[in-house]
Protein backbone atom coordinates (compact mmCIF):
# COMPACT_ATOMS: atom_id res chain seq x y z
CA UNK A 1 0.00 0.00 0.00
CA UNK A 2 1.38 3.42 -0.95
CA UNK A 3 2.30 5.49 2.11
CA UNK A 4 0.46 8.56 0.85
CA UNK A 5 -2.79 6.69 0.47
CA UNK A 6 -5.63 7.84 2.73
CA UNK A 7 -5.96 5.65 5.81
CA UNK A 8 -9.01 3.40 5.71
CA UNK A 9 -11.26 3.67 8.77
CA UNK A 10 -13.56 0.79 9.68
CA UNK A 11 -16.26 0.81 12.34
CA UNK A 12 -17.63 -2.51 13.57
CA UNK A 13 -21.13 -2.62 15.02
CA UNK A 14 -22.18 -5.97 16.51
CA UNK A 15 -25.43 -7.06 18.10
CA UNK A 16 -25.37 -6.94 21.92
CA UNK A 17 -24.74 -10.64 22.56
CA UNK A 18 -21.34 -12.12 23.39
CA UNK A 19 -21.67 -14.68 20.60
CA UNK A 20 -21.65 -11.72 18.20
CA UNK A 21 -19.36 -9.32 20.06
CA UNK A 22 -16.52 -11.86 20.36
CA UNK A 23 -16.10 -12.63 16.62
CA UNK A 24 -16.41 -8.93 15.76
CA UNK A 25 -13.67 -8.31 18.32
CA UNK A 26 -11.42 -10.97 16.75
CA UNK A 27 -12.06 -9.58 13.27
CA UNK A 28 -11.22 -6.07 14.46
CA UNK A 29 -7.92 -7.26 15.94
CA UNK A 30 -6.93 -8.86 12.64
CA UNK A 31 -7.78 -5.69 10.74
CA UNK A 32 -5.87 -3.59 13.28
CA UNK A 33 -2.75 -5.68 12.74
CA UNK A 34 -2.82 -4.43 9.15
CA UNK A 35 -2.58 -0.84 10.43
CA UNK A 36 -6.19 -0.04 9.66
CA UNK A 37 -7.96 2.16 12.21
CA UNK A 38 -10.73 0.33 14.03
CA UNK A 39 -12.92 0.20 17.13
CA UNK A 40 -12.46 -2.30 20.03
CA UNK A 41 -9.87 -2.21 22.80
CA UNK A 42 -7.15 -4.84 22.34
CA UNK A 43 -3.57 -5.63 23.45
CA UNK A 44 -1.04 -2.87 24.15
CA UNK A 45 0.77 -3.13 20.82
CA UNK A 46 -2.49 -2.28 19.03
CA UNK A 47 -3.81 0.37 21.41
CA UNK A 48 -2.46 3.34 19.39
CA UNK A 49 -4.90 2.28 16.67
CA UNK A 50 -7.90 2.17 18.98
CA UNK A 51 -10.76 4.57 19.60
CA UNK A 52 -13.51 3.25 21.85
CA UNK A 53 -16.71 5.17 21.18
CA UNK A 54 -19.47 4.99 23.77
CA UNK A 55 -23.05 4.96 22.49
CA UNK A 56 -25.49 4.86 25.42
CA UNK A 57 -28.65 2.91 24.67
CA UNK A 58 -31.86 4.98 24.72
CA UNK A 59 -34.34 4.24 27.51
CA UNK A 60 -37.05 1.73 26.66
CA UNK A 61 -39.98 0.77 28.87
CA UNK A 62 -39.71 -2.74 30.38
CA UNK A 63 -35.94 -2.81 29.81
CA UNK A 64 -33.86 -2.71 33.03
CA UNK A 65 -31.87 0.51 33.36
CA UNK A 66 -28.41 -1.10 33.29
CA UNK A 67 -29.10 -3.72 30.61
CA UNK A 68 -26.38 -3.56 27.94
CA UNK A 69 -26.27 -7.12 26.57
CA UNK A 70 -28.43 -10.24 26.29
CA UNK A 71 -26.71 -11.81 29.29
CA UNK A 72 -28.12 -9.03 31.49
CA UNK A 73 -31.76 -9.90 30.87
CA UNK A 74 -34.11 -12.90 30.58
CA UNK A 75 -35.01 -14.12 27.09
CA UNK A 76 -38.48 -12.53 26.99
CA UNK A 77 -36.95 -9.04 27.33
CA UNK A 78 -34.55 -9.40 24.37
CA UNK A 79 -37.01 -7.75 21.91
CA UNK A 80 -36.93 -4.63 24.11
CA UNK A 81 -33.12 -4.64 23.97
CA UNK A 82 -33.41 -4.77 20.18
CA UNK A 83 -35.82 -1.84 20.32
CA UNK A 84 -33.23 0.16 22.28
CA UNK A 85 -30.53 -1.01 19.87
CA UNK A 86 -32.61 0.28 16.95
CA UNK A 87 -32.66 3.68 18.66
CA UNK A 88 -28.94 4.02 17.86
CA UNK A 89 -29.62 4.62 14.17
CA UNK A 90 -29.63 8.39 14.73
CA UNK A 91 -26.13 8.68 16.29
CA UNK A 92 -24.51 5.87 14.31
CA UNK A 93 -24.09 4.66 10.74
CA UNK A 94 -21.06 2.62 9.74
CA UNK A 95 -20.69 -1.19 9.88
CA UNK A 96 -23.17 -3.91 10.72
CA UNK A 97 -24.22 -7.22 12.22
CA UNK A 98 -27.61 -8.84 11.54
CA UNK A 99 -29.67 -6.83 14.05
CA UNK A 100 -29.24 -3.25 12.68
CA UNK A 101 -31.23 -3.83 9.50
CA UNK A 102 -31.60 -0.03 9.27
CA UNK A 103 -27.88 0.62 8.71
CA UNK A 104 -27.44 -0.20 4.98
CA UNK A 105 -29.73 2.62 3.73
CA UNK A 106 -28.06 5.13 6.07
CA UNK A 107 -24.51 4.16 5.06
CA UNK A 108 -25.53 4.24 1.40
CA UNK A 109 -26.74 7.83 1.72
CA UNK A 110 -23.43 8.78 3.35
CA UNK A 111 -21.35 7.06 0.68
CA UNK A 112 -20.01 4.51 3.16
CA UNK A 113 -19.39 0.95 2.03
CA UNK A 114 -21.00 -1.69 4.24
CA UNK A 115 -20.40 -5.38 4.78
CA UNK A 116 -22.72 -7.81 6.51
CA UNK A 117 -20.41 -9.82 8.77
CA UNK A 118 -22.27 -13.08 9.29
CA UNK A 119 -21.23 -14.61 12.62
CA UNK A 120 -23.20 -17.84 12.31
CA UNK A 121 -21.64 -19.76 9.43
CA UNK A 122 -22.52 -20.52 5.80
CA UNK A 123 -24.87 -23.42 6.61
CA UNK A 124 -27.12 -21.20 8.70
CA UNK A 125 -27.22 -18.16 6.41
CA UNK A 126 -27.98 -20.41 3.42
CA UNK A 127 -30.83 -21.93 5.42
CA UNK A 128 -32.16 -18.45 6.24
CA UNK A 129 -32.29 -17.41 2.59
CA UNK A 130 -34.10 -20.50 1.32
CA UNK A 131 -37.56 -19.29 0.33
CA UNK A 132 -39.27 -22.61 1.09
CA UNK A 133 -37.75 -23.02 4.55
CA UNK A 134 -40.37 -23.85 7.18
CA UNK A 135 -39.39 -21.61 10.10
CA UNK A 136 -41.21 -21.66 13.44
CA UNK A 137 -43.91 -18.97 13.55
CA UNK A 138 -42.12 -16.98 16.28
CA UNK A 139 -39.34 -16.08 13.83
CA UNK A 140 -41.82 -14.72 11.26
CA UNK A 141 -43.97 -12.82 13.72
CA UNK A 142 -43.32 -9.21 14.64
CA UNK A 143 -42.08 -9.07 18.23
CA UNK A 144 -41.92 -6.24 20.75
CA UNK A 145 -38.97 -4.68 18.88
CA UNK A 146 -41.30 -3.86 15.97
CA UNK A 147 -40.01 -6.40 13.43
CA UNK A 148 -39.27 -10.13 13.33
CA UNK A 149 -35.78 -11.60 13.79
CA UNK A 150 -35.94 -13.18 10.34
CA UNK A 151 -36.78 -9.78 8.85
CA UNK A 152 -33.64 -8.35 10.47
CA UNK A 153 -31.42 -11.04 8.97
CA UNK A 154 -32.87 -10.84 5.46
CA UNK A 155 -32.99 -7.03 5.31
CA UNK A 156 -29.40 -6.73 6.51
CA UNK A 157 -28.15 -9.39 4.13
CA UNK A 158 -30.01 -7.93 1.15
CA UNK A 159 -29.11 -4.33 2.02
CA UNK A 160 -25.37 -4.92 2.37
CA UNK A 161 -23.00 -4.64 -0.57
CA UNK A 162 -21.03 -7.72 0.50
CA UNK A 163 -21.52 -10.61 2.92
CA UNK A 164 -18.48 -11.77 4.88
CA UNK A 165 -18.91 -15.11 6.63
CA UNK A 166 -17.02 -16.41 9.64
CA UNK A 167 -16.05 -19.71 8.09
CA UNK A 168 -13.55 -21.36 5.75
CA UNK A 169 -13.79 -23.70 2.78
CA UNK A 170 -12.04 -26.49 4.69
CA UNK A 171 -15.04 -26.67 7.03
CA UNK A 172 -18.00 -25.38 5.01
CA UNK A 173 -16.95 -25.73 1.39
CA UNK A 174 -20.27 -27.11 0.15
CA UNK A 175 -22.53 -24.77 2.19
CA UNK A 176 -20.51 -21.82 0.87
CA UNK A 177 -21.11 -22.93 -2.72
CA UNK A 178 -24.84 -23.31 -2.02
CA UNK A 179 -25.06 -19.86 -0.46
CA UNK A 180 -23.18 -18.24 -3.34
CA UNK A 181 -25.57 -19.92 -5.78
CA UNK A 182 -28.61 -18.06 -4.36
CA UNK A 183 -26.98 -14.79 -3.27
CA UNK A 184 -26.48 -12.22 -6.01
CA UNK A 185 -23.73 -10.22 -4.28
CA UNK A 186 -20.07 -10.91 -3.44
CA UNK A 187 -19.38 -13.44 -0.68
CA UNK A 188 -16.04 -13.49 1.14
CA UNK A 189 -14.76 -15.56 4.05
CA UNK A 190 -12.90 -14.24 7.07
CA UNK A 191 -11.68 -17.58 8.34
CA UNK A 192 -12.89 -18.89 11.69
CA UNK A 193 -11.29 -16.07 13.71
CA UNK A 194 -10.27 -18.42 16.53
CA UNK A 195 -9.58 -16.62 19.80
CA UNK A 196 -6.07 -16.77 21.14
CA UNK A 197 -5.10 -19.72 23.33
CA UNK A 198 -2.24 -17.72 24.84
CA UNK A 199 -3.60 -16.91 28.28
CA UNK A 200 -1.75 -14.28 30.26
CA UNK A 201 -1.32 -14.92 33.97
CA UNK A 202 -1.65 -11.17 34.42
CA UNK A 203 -5.29 -11.48 33.37
CA UNK A 204 -6.10 -13.99 36.10
CA UNK A 205 -8.73 -12.99 38.63
CA UNK A 206 -10.41 -14.53 41.64
CA UNK A 207 -13.04 -16.19 39.47
CA UNK A 208 -10.54 -18.05 37.32
CA UNK A 209 -8.46 -19.05 40.33
CA UNK A 210 -11.55 -20.63 41.93
CA UNK A 211 -12.55 -22.39 38.72
CA UNK A 212 -9.02 -23.69 38.11
CA UNK A 213 -8.76 -25.03 41.65
CA UNK A 214 -11.94 -27.08 41.13
CA UNK A 215 -10.97 -28.31 37.64
CA UNK A 216 -7.51 -29.38 38.80
CA UNK A 217 -9.12 -31.75 41.30
CA UNK A 218 -10.99 -33.68 38.59
CA UNK A 219 -9.72 -36.62 36.57
CA UNK A 220 -8.53 -36.02 33.02
CA UNK A 221 -11.38 -35.98 30.49
CA UNK A 222 -14.04 -36.59 33.15
CA UNK A 223 -15.86 -33.24 33.36
CA UNK A 224 -18.88 -32.14 31.35
CA UNK A 225 -18.79 -28.40 30.70
CA UNK A 226 -22.34 -27.02 30.42
CA UNK A 227 -23.21 -23.62 28.93
CA UNK A 228 -26.07 -22.43 26.75
CA UNK A 229 -24.94 -18.94 25.79
CA UNK A 230 -26.30 -15.57 26.80
CA UNK A 231 -29.67 -15.71 25.04
CA UNK A 232 -31.12 -19.11 26.00
CA UNK A 233 -33.47 -19.07 28.99
CA UNK A 234 -34.55 -22.51 30.14
CA UNK A 235 -38.13 -23.30 31.12
CA UNK A 236 -38.81 -25.14 34.38
CA UNK A 237 -39.32 -28.35 32.43
CA UNK A 238 -36.13 -27.97 30.40
CA UNK A 239 -34.13 -27.08 33.49
CA UNK A 240 -35.46 -30.15 35.31
CA UNK A 241 -34.70 -32.54 32.44
CA UNK A 242 -31.18 -31.17 31.97
CA UNK A 243 -30.50 -31.47 35.69
CA UNK A 244 -31.81 -35.04 35.73
CA UNK A 245 -29.84 -35.97 32.62
CA UNK A 246 -26.58 -34.68 34.04
CA UNK A 247 -27.20 -36.50 37.30
CA UNK A 248 -28.14 -39.73 35.51
CA UNK A 249 -24.95 -39.60 33.45
CA UNK A 250 -22.84 -39.80 36.61
CA UNK A 251 -20.13 -37.44 35.36
CA UNK A 252 -18.83 -34.40 37.24
CA UNK A 253 -19.98 -31.16 35.65
CA UNK A 254 -19.21 -27.45 35.53
CA UNK A 255 -22.41 -25.57 34.66
CA UNK A 256 -22.33 -21.88 33.73
CA UNK A 257 -25.92 -20.85 34.37
CA UNK A 258 -27.32 -17.41 33.67
CA UNK A 259 -30.35 -16.07 35.53
CA UNK A 260 -33.34 -18.36 35.08
CA UNK A 261 -37.06 -18.02 35.69
CA UNK A 262 -37.08 -21.43 37.34
CA UNK A 263 -38.83 -22.50 40.50
CA UNK A 264 -39.04 -26.30 40.54
CA UNK A 265 -35.37 -27.13 40.97
CA UNK A 266 -33.03 -25.59 43.51
CA UNK A 267 -29.39 -25.39 42.45
CA UNK A 268 -28.14 -26.46 45.86
CA UNK A 269 -30.30 -29.59 45.70
CA UNK A 270 -28.83 -30.41 42.30
CA UNK A 271 -25.27 -30.19 43.60
CA UNK A 272 -26.02 -32.15 46.77
CA UNK A 273 -27.95 -34.88 44.96
CA UNK A 274 -25.06 -35.30 42.58
CA UNK A 275 -22.84 -36.25 45.54
CA UNK A 276 -20.81 -33.07 45.31
CA UNK A 277 -19.70 -33.81 41.75
CA UNK A 278 -21.01 -30.62 40.25
CA UNK A 279 -20.26 -26.92 40.34
CA UNK A 280 -22.85 -24.36 39.22
CA UNK A 281 -21.34 -21.01 38.24
CA UNK A 282 -23.72 -18.05 38.23
CA UNK A 283 -21.54 -15.32 36.69
CA UNK A 284 -19.45 -14.94 33.54
CA UNK A 285 -16.80 -17.64 33.10
CA UNK A 286 -13.74 -17.81 30.76
CA UNK A 287 -15.14 -20.43 28.39
CA UNK A 288 -12.03 -20.94 26.28
CA UNK A 289 -9.88 -21.56 29.34
CA UNK A 290 -12.35 -24.07 30.72
CA UNK A 291 -12.69 -25.96 27.44
CA UNK A 292 -8.90 -26.11 27.11
CA UNK A 293 -8.45 -27.65 30.58
CA UNK A 294 -7.38 -31.29 30.55
CA UNK A 295 -10.19 -32.37 32.90
CA UNK A 296 -12.96 -31.35 30.46
CA UNK A 297 -14.10 -34.26 28.31
CA UNK A 298 -17.22 -32.88 26.65
CA UNK A 299 -19.24 -29.72 26.09
CA UNK A 300 -23.03 -29.66 26.53
CA UNK A 301 -23.88 -26.72 24.30
CA UNK A 302 -26.76 -24.90 22.60
CA UNK A 303 -24.69 -24.97 19.39
CA UNK A 304 -24.10 -21.27 18.97
CA UNK A 305 -21.50 -20.98 16.22
CA UNK A 306 -18.95 -19.23 18.44
CA UNK A 307 -19.26 -21.85 21.18
CA UNK A 308 -18.87 -24.69 18.70
CA UNK A 309 -15.78 -23.12 17.16
CA UNK A 310 -14.18 -22.56 20.57
CA UNK A 311 -14.80 -26.17 21.57
CA UNK A 312 -13.41 -27.65 18.38
CA UNK A 313 -10.41 -25.33 18.49
CA UNK A 314 -9.23 -27.32 21.52
CA UNK A 315 -10.57 -30.67 20.25
CA UNK A 316 -13.41 -30.97 22.78
CA UNK A 317 -16.37 -33.05 21.48
CA UNK A 318 -19.94 -31.77 21.62
CA UNK A 319 -23.19 -32.82 23.24
CA UNK A 320 -25.62 -30.73 21.22
CA UNK A 321 -28.89 -29.36 22.59
CA UNK A 322 -30.00 -26.58 20.21
CA UNK A 323 -32.86 -24.20 21.02
CA UNK A 324 -33.02 -21.69 18.14
CA UNK A 325 -33.16 -22.09 14.37
CA UNK A 326 -29.52 -21.48 13.43
CA UNK A 327 -28.42 -23.74 16.29
CA UNK A 328 -30.38 -26.69 14.86
CA UNK A 329 -28.61 -26.20 11.52
CA UNK A 330 -25.20 -26.12 13.22
CA UNK A 331 -26.03 -29.21 15.29
CA UNK A 332 -27.01 -31.21 12.23
CA UNK A 333 -23.89 -30.09 10.38
CA UNK A 334 -21.59 -31.04 13.27
CA UNK A 335 -23.34 -34.35 13.77
CA UNK A 336 -22.51 -35.17 10.15
CA UNK A 337 -18.88 -34.34 10.95
CA UNK A 338 -19.06 -36.86 13.85
CA UNK A 339 -17.60 -34.42 16.36
CA UNK A 340 -20.51 -34.89 18.74
CA UNK A 341 -24.00 -36.21 19.42
CA UNK A 342 -27.29 -34.34 19.20
CA UNK A 343 -29.71 -34.88 22.09
CA UNK A 344 -32.80 -36.65 20.75
CA UNK A 345 -36.09 -34.75 20.87
CA UNK A 346 -39.62 -36.05 20.44
CA UNK A 347 -40.88 -35.84 16.85
CA UNK A 348 -44.32 -35.12 18.30
CA UNK A 349 -43.65 -32.05 20.47
CA UNK A 350 -39.92 -31.36 20.12
CA UNK A 351 -39.22 -31.99 23.79
CA UNK A 352 -36.23 -33.87 25.20
CA UNK A 353 -35.94 -35.97 28.34
CA UNK A 354 -33.31 -36.40 31.00
CA UNK A 355 -32.79 -39.94 29.76
CA UNK A 356 -32.13 -38.85 26.16
CA UNK A 357 -29.66 -36.26 27.44
CA UNK A 358 -27.90 -38.79 29.67
CA UNK A 359 -27.55 -41.17 26.70
CA UNK A 360 -25.96 -38.45 24.58
CA UNK A 361 -23.60 -37.48 27.40
CA UNK A 362 -22.46 -41.07 27.90
CA UNK A 363 -21.88 -41.54 24.17
CA UNK A 364 -19.63 -38.50 23.88
CA UNK A 365 -17.78 -39.04 27.15
CA UNK A 366 -17.17 -42.78 26.70
CA UNK A 367 -16.81 -43.34 22.95
CA UNK A 368 -13.41 -42.29 21.60
CA UNK A 369 -14.70 -41.70 18.06
CA UNK A 370 -16.14 -38.26 18.82
CA UNK A 371 -13.07 -37.02 20.67
CA UNK A 372 -10.78 -38.33 17.91
CA UNK A 373 -12.81 -36.53 15.24
CA UNK A 374 -12.92 -33.33 17.30
CA UNK A 375 -9.16 -33.42 17.80
CA UNK A 376 -8.67 -34.01 14.08
CA UNK A 377 -10.83 -30.99 13.29
CA UNK A 378 -8.84 -28.89 15.78
CA UNK A 379 -5.91 -29.15 13.34
CA UNK A 380 -7.92 -27.01 10.91
CA UNK A 381 -9.36 -24.69 13.53
CA UNK A 382 -5.96 -24.07 15.11
CA UNK A 383 -3.97 -23.62 11.89
CA UNK A 384 -2.72 -20.05 12.24
CA UNK A 385 -1.29 -19.91 8.72
CA UNK A 386 -4.61 -20.88 7.14
CA UNK A 387 -6.61 -18.33 9.10
CA UNK A 388 -4.02 -15.62 8.55
CA UNK A 389 -4.40 -16.24 4.82
CA UNK A 390 -8.15 -15.69 5.08
CA UNK A 391 -7.59 -12.55 7.13
CA UNK A 392 -5.08 -11.18 4.60
CA UNK A 393 -7.50 -11.82 1.73
CA UNK A 394 -10.33 -10.14 3.61
CA UNK A 395 -8.27 -7.03 4.36
CA UNK A 396 -7.05 -6.94 0.75
CA UNK A 397 -10.65 -7.08 -0.45
CA UNK A 398 -11.82 -4.14 1.66
CA UNK A 399 -8.73 -2.14 0.65
CA UNK A 400 -9.37 -2.73 -3.05
CA UNK A 401 -13.07 -1.93 -2.71
CA UNK A 402 -12.68 1.11 -0.46
CA UNK A 403 -15.12 3.94 -1.26
CA UNK A 404 -13.80 6.67 -3.51
CA UNK A 405 -12.55 9.79 -1.67
CA UNK A 406 -14.83 12.73 -2.38
CA UNK A 407 -13.40 16.21 -2.85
Amino acid sequence: MAEQREKLHIVVFPWLAFGHIAPFFELAKLIAQKNIHRLPKVPENLQPLVDLIELPLPRVDKLPENAEATMDIPHHLIPYLKLAFDGLQQPLAKFLDFAPYWLPPISSKLGISNIFFCTFGASAIYFFLLKDTDFPEEHYETNESGVSDLFRVLETCNGAQVTAIRTCTDIEGEPLKLFESIYSKPVITTGLLPPSLQFSEANNDGNWDSILKWLDKQEEGSVIYVAFGSEVTLSDEEFTEISMGIEMSGFPFFWVLKKQNTSKVELQDLVVNNSGKGLVWRTWAPQMRILAHKSVGGFLTHCGWSSVLESLLVGCPLVMLPFQIDQFVVARFMEEKRVGVKVQRSQHDGKFTGESLANALRSVMLEKTYRNEAQEMSKIFGNKEVHQKYADEFVEYIEIHRPAIKD
